[in-house]
């Protein structure tokens, strides 16, 4: 790729340089940055003297890829860290500096790092019996939702640099309504308050305990700094406007240490307010840096899309400006209306099948959804596999639990554990055996009813079939069954391994073999692969619950924290899909942060108030825990009115400046759910119709 003067002028700057790079999406900011990079190595500076932060582990992807290229320069390795990684590693290298002034118990004791989903089951440990004493009886949500957001509060607090004590009081003093909801706010503070002592107690450190052991206790010593200081000489800084306050406070005071500094701020970013992005904060970097340069050329976006962007996000914020009229070629919108959800399905699926007719590759279409529930996501996979089309979807956030081969691995490892107690159902063992062995469904059922017995959860030979049986479910079938069967019993016989030790043998020495289920569905490897990392990061983090005197089994109480739904860490294998010849289904909010622009977007129901309005969130507020908001004031619905235009605004904004020929828009009579909708989306469009029209 050709850069432009001004991307050249990024890559070529002096090795002593501070530089501020500003531009909306598409404009070749992180290009550039990938192209800074690569310069320094060449040019001799030490690969390892080089920080790359991002806000977000998925966004370094283009520096390690550059990296790790045929042509890259040989040398050492650079640290591609977000802030929670730098914590985590300084922590861990001074621990004996940190673990006395934060008040852990057990000095001698090595530190436990939590993963959001041990950290939701530590918290589901200790909140669980507050409910029979009556704790968020008004609160009408999932439990493991609830279990995330007291999380999310400590996080917010952490990041933002508040105490964790003040979240209740700061979440009340913004709440006008209802004065039961008080009640709720001082039963998460509670619960927020056992956690935090829980993890000083058992040297347990999740995300907020480790930011701010790292900001407020390492990094004042001079020792931690010093060290830092020397191992870094160089940033490069992407996607600041995504980052949390803290960070930037970290950042803007190490700056003058840096021998050279690349700090890359998106102008239409932010849209990790919910987890604690701050792009005012990121506007300090404009007074801290000099030298700025300006991408404004767009390497996306065609003329018409671009005049789209310009009229919509007039429409949905009248005080912008409108655009300057230009003459473009025809619109590049089409809206595709049908009375109801399944219909608008088919229409999309018979449009996304003339674009890969017309030579549109499947990998340069997306259709994207406020929210993707899981009848949504089956309804449209399904539809678009019967057309044979290529389709994968990405959804962060679903539990392991919700996957087809997560669910087929651990109804297997039930089989092979009868000490646990737990006992699969009929369906449960036909659904894995039609994924594990490759089989119908109707096969699949036929076999479990024959060879299964709940009772003891024991498994019978094929050759005790009937052969006329034999025959229906396959002799090919039946020798993958017997294989499978021989496993297991095997297993049973021998000492029982790790959960995660056992779904690396199960999926080696069987599945992944020619003729099983997993041996060419590369989705459910990915699936296999994050299950496996979880069962082994949940295993490490439990050796201090090990340690009281009532030990439990880990792998039935893994099983037990999924059947909980907990919310899904983050696990890269998911998001790395770029090189995949198949269309996208995704939440429109994780296709904006894997940041790779498409042909053809979809947008579902665009009469949806999810494209606008927050989800409910009885526990938290990420408005009013921000530094942006007065502490005290309270959150009115003209707050919220205008919260929501912004976002709105920046969320089509960002997608538009991904989107390079056409957008499609599903519009129905009905929404999903069966009930009438007139979003702030789908009224931004009609006065875009409106408009039109009138000229």
């Amino acid at each position: 790729m050709r850069l432009t003067a001004s991307q050249r002028a990024i890559v070529n700057a002096p090795l002593n340089e501070h530089l501020l790079v500003s531009g909306p999406a598409g404009s070749g900011k992180t290009t550039a940055g990938v192209r800074r990079l690569l310069r320094l190595i060449q040019k001799g500076v030490p690969a390892n003297e080089i920080l790359v932060l991002i806000p977000q582990r998925t966004l370094g992807f283009p520096y390690s890829d550059a990296l790790r290229a045929p042509q890259a320069e040989a040398g050492g390795e650079t640290s591609i860290l977000t802030i929670g990684g730098l914590a985590r590693r300084m922590t861990e290298l001074f621990w004996p500096l940190a673990v006395k002034a934060a008040g852990f118990t057990h000095p001698d004791r090595p530190p436990t790092f939590l993963t959001l989903e041990t950290a939701q089951y530590y918290m589901a440990h200790l909140v669980r019996p507050l409910f029979d004493q009556g704790y968020f009886e008004s609160v009408v949500i999932d439990r493991n939702r609830l279990y995330a957001q007291i999380l999310d509060n400590l996080n917010k607090s952490a990041a933002i640099g508040f105490p964790h004590t003040e979240i209740g009081e700061r979440l009340a003093a913004a709440w006008s309504g209802d004065p039961a909801q008080q009640r709720v706010y001082a039963d998460a503070q509670e619960c927020a308050n056992r956690f935090r002592a829980y993890c000083l107690e058992h040297n347990l450190l999740d995300f907020s305990l480790q930011l701010e052991i790292f900001l407020d206790i390492l990094w004042p010593q001079a020792l931690v700094r010093t060290y830092l200081t020397r191992a870094f000489r160089h940033l490069i800084y992407d996607n600041v406007e995504e980052d949390i306050p803290r960070a930037h406070d970290l950042i803007l005071d190490w700056l003058p240490d840096f021998d050279s500094s690349l700090v890359i701020h998106d102008q239409n970013g932010g849209y990790r307010i919910f987890l604690g992005a701050d792009p005012l904060s990121a506007g300090r970097f404009q007074q801290a840096i000099s030298k700025q340069i300006d991408l404004d050329e767009n390497h996306v976006q065609s003329p018409a899309v671009a005049a789209l962007e310009g009229i919509l996000i007039q429409a949905i914020t009248p005080a912008v400006p409108p655009p300057p009229p230009e003459e473009t070629e025809p619109p590049a919108y089409t809206l595709l209306h049908a009375p109801f959800y399944p219909q608008l399905l088919e229409k999309i699926v018979a449009q996304t099948a003339d674009l890969l007719a017309g030579g549109v590759p499947a990998s340069e279409i997306a259709i994207l959804a406020p929210y993707l529930s899981d009848a949504l996501r089956f309804a449209l996979m399904q539809r678009l596999e019967t057309a044979n089309i290529p389709v994968r979807s990405h959804r962060p956030s679903r539990s392991l639990r919700d996957e087809p081969a997560s669910q087929a691995l651990l109804t297997l490892a039930a089989l092979a554990h009868p000490a646990w107690g737990l006992r699969p159902s009929r369906f449960d063992v036909a659904y894995a055996f039609m994924l594990a062995l490759e089989a119908d469904l109707v096969r699949a059922q036929l076999l479990a009813e024959i060879v299964y017995r709940p009772k003891d959860a024991t498994l019978t030979g094929f050759d005790q079939i009937k052969a006329d049986v034999q025959e229906r479910i396959t002799y090919r079938l039946g020798n993958r069954y017997t294989l499978l069967r021989a496993w297991l019993d095997e297993y049973r016989q021998s000492d029982p391994l790790p959960l995660d030790h056992f779904l690396r043998r199960l999926f080696g020495e069987v599945l992944s073999q020619p003729g099983f289920g997993f041996h060419h569905n590369f989705d459910a490897v990915r699936v296999a692969a994050s299950l496996v990392e979880s069962v082994c990061k949940f295993r490490l983090a439990m050796q201090p619950v090990q340690d009281e005197p009532e030990a439990i089994d880990l792998g039935r109480e893994y099983i037990t924290l999924l059947q909980e739904g907990v919310i899904a860490a983050q696990y890269l294998e998911s998001w790395r899909a770029d090189s995949d010849e198949a269309v996208l289904i995704a939440p429109a909010y994780t296709f904006l942060m894997m940041n790779r622009p498409v042909q053809v977007q979809f947008w579902l129901d665009i009469g949806s108030g999810g494209w606008s309005e927050r989800l409910a969130q009885p526990l938290t507020q990420p408005y009013v825990l921000s530094r942006n908001w007065e502490p005290g004031r309270l959150w009115t619905d003209a707050d919220e009115v205008a919260a929501n235009a912004a976002v709105l605004a920046r969320l089509t904004s960002g997608l538009l400046r991904r989107c390079r020929k056409h957008l499609f828009l599903g519009m129905t009579n009905v929404g999903e759910t069966g009930f009438e909708q007139r979003g702030a989306l789908l009224r931004a469009f009609q006065r875009v119709l409106q408009k039109e029209a009138a000229e």
